[in-house]
């Protein structure tokens, strides 16, 4: 055995290169309709005169709803920036970045082999239910994502992420999770994975008290307890997400707040103007549009959260003519990207045209753009069969809340609607509410194009590649339901490979393999904004679009 904290160096390299690194936005679930609050108490911490004059809340204002409080069940980053407040993962990545650090793990080691992982945990934690935080409670975790006939997968709850991470059933990269003793666990691996520790950070695998779940069962969803620096308190549909202070934080000092409300505002300008009105502290997901007026409220600041997502059309292969690759690529010929980007994103929008953004290690710059050229989409809708255009009209799934990646789906869809006229391609917009769009993209049975997007979860290009387009990854992020086996194999290669510049070549490989195939028209990456209140202090933007709320406090 050798100290891993080395290796870890090594492995992260490329994944901090310049901030690389939630949640995506594929789904699960859409819960049910109750609310429920923990039974845990969560009594504010005693004050001074001069620290109650303090303000103890964070009021934030975001585009929409969570699908799913139980983050193992869910891809969509609403439900995992709650995830990421309730629950502890035996690493985080360190603020504003994507490299890897100790949190319910002190420390690692790992076998010279790669295949044995040894994480000594942090004594003393507790669940916020009471209960003990310990190496069983970990093997209790990963033994209910991993086995499908486990008793504790409850009607409804797909494990898609720990399937994307960690392989499918019947090619699983863990082999065994066993607790050693009560502060120490070993995972054993079928084979080596260089992204190993980069995925057991991520908020999917935030650890939850097995007495909980063994408790509440289904509704473990609408009332989660972990081992984070907030409690769950109240869930109002579509409305509010009520989180107190724990205050039994195994981390000295945090949180700084007693209170957290997260309100789901989906209207771009309603969540700015509440914002202007001292409604709420901190939104997400600014309207380029209202860039300039933030700039000249001396009352409020902006914030950059770093640039790593893609935003895309994807074309569903389960629906004909989107199975033949001469219609994928006219469609990508006739979308005008750089009309979009300056219609909507006001210069905070580059065009995408591989997968995964270009500030991520192993990118291929060698790869070109389909450029706007309405006469070889024509053509080439020709040489599909389809000289006079598609004879059907196309559904395509327009996003109904606004995301990092993509501020007005709606207006996006109606400028590529109006190109794709051009060639004789009719569409037909649909948006329907975000719970049931990502049901019914993830079941790709009722759209034939869809709107997504993804911000990357860990800082590896494989987070990007394999989670989203390798055959493996369906249905739960694979929403075009697209299968190449060359590709596969290059990506289950890279995945084995330890040597960074090998990996990249594959994956620069592979982004030639996704050009040439087109399942995806790639819109944009952008650099997502987010407003607050001048004197909010202590936030910094993480670019998995997930970052702890404990370190915010607010200035007298």
């Amino acid at each position: 055995m050798k100290k891993w904290s080395s290796l870890a160096l090594a492995v992260t390299l490329g994944a901090v290169l310049t901030l690389s690194g939630c949640g995506g936005d594929n789904n699960n679930n859409a819960g049910t309709e109750a609310t429920g609050s923990n039974a845990a108490a969560t009594a504010a911490p005693e004050s001074s005169p001069e620290a109650a004059a303090q303000q103890d809340t964070l009021i934030l204002g975001r585009g929409g709803d969570s699908a799913s409080l139980d983050p193992a069940i869910v891809t969509d980053g609403e439900s995992l920036k709650i995830g990421h407040q309730v629950f502890d993962s035996l690493l985080e990545y360190k603020p504003g970045t994507s490299e890897v650090q100790a949190s319910l793990a002190d420390s690692w080691e790992v076998s010279a082999d790669g295949l044995t992982y040894t994480f000594k945990l942090h004594p003393g934690v507790k669940f916020h239910d009471g209960t003990d935080f310990n190496a069983e409670a970990v093997v209790f975790n990963f033994t209910r994502w991993s086995d499908p006939a486990s008793e504790f997968k409850f009607e409804g709850d797909s494990f898609d992420y720990y399937d994307s991470m960690f392989g499918p059933e019947g090619s699983r990269v863990i082999k065994e999770v066993k607790a050693v003793d009560a502060t120490t666990v070993q995972f054993t691996l079928n084979q080596p994975q260089a992204p190993f520790l980069q995925n057991i950070a991520m908020t999917s695998f935030g650890i939850a008290s097995p007495a909980a779940i063994k408790e509440k069962k289904e509704n473990f969803k609408n009332e989660p307890v972990g081992t984070g620096p907030y409690v769950f308190k109240e869930w109002k549909r579509n409305d509010s997400i009520t989180l107190d202070r724990n205050p039994n934080y195994w981390k000295e000092g945090l949180p700084k707040l007693n209170k957290i409300i997260v309100r789901s505002i989906p209207d771009n300008s309603a969540r700015f103007n509440a914002l202007q009105n001292g409604e709420i502290d901190l939104m997400e997901d600014l309207s380029p549009d209202d860039l300039s007026t933030l700039e000249g409220n001396t009352g409020l600041q902006k914030i950059e959260r770093p640039p790593f997502n893609v935003s895309y059309l994807g074309f569903n292969f389960k629906q004909k003519p989107f199975d033949n690759v001469k219609v994928r690529q006219a469609l990508n010929y006739a979308v005008n990207k750089q009309a979009i980007i300056d219609a909507f994103f006001s210069g905070q929008a580059t065009a995408a045209v591989n997968p995964m953004p270009p500030s991520l290690w192993g990118y291929n710059d060698a790869v070109k753009d389909y450029e706007y050229d309405l006469d070889k989409a024509k053509a080439l809708l020709a040489e599909a069969g389809y000289p006079e255009g598609l004879p059907d009209p196309v559904t395509l799934y327009a996003m109904p809340v606004s995301r990092p990646y993509m501020p007005d789906g709606k207006k996006v869809a109606e400028a590529i609607q109006a190109d794709w006229e051009k060639i004789g391609v009719k569409t037909v917009i649909e948006s329907p509410e975000w719970a049931t769009y990502l049901d019914d993209t993830k079941a790709g049975e009722k759209d034939d194009i869809y709107m997504l997007g993804w911000t990357g979860d860990n800082g590896d290009p494989d987070n990007f590649l394999y989670t989203l387009l390798d055959k493996d990854a369906i249905p739960g992020n694979n929403r075009s339901f697209y299968v190449n086996e060359e590709l596969h194999t290059l990506l289950i290669n890279a995945q084995k490979e330890t040597d960074q510049a090998k990996r990249s070549g594959l994956y620069k490989q592979a982004q030639e393999i996704i050009k040439a195939d087109a399942p995806w028209i790639p819109l944009v990456h952008t650099t997502p904004l987010l407003a607050a209140k001048a004197n909010l202090k202590g936030y910094v933007p993480g670019p998995t679009g997930t970052e702890y709320y404990s370190e915010i406090y607010f200035e007298q």
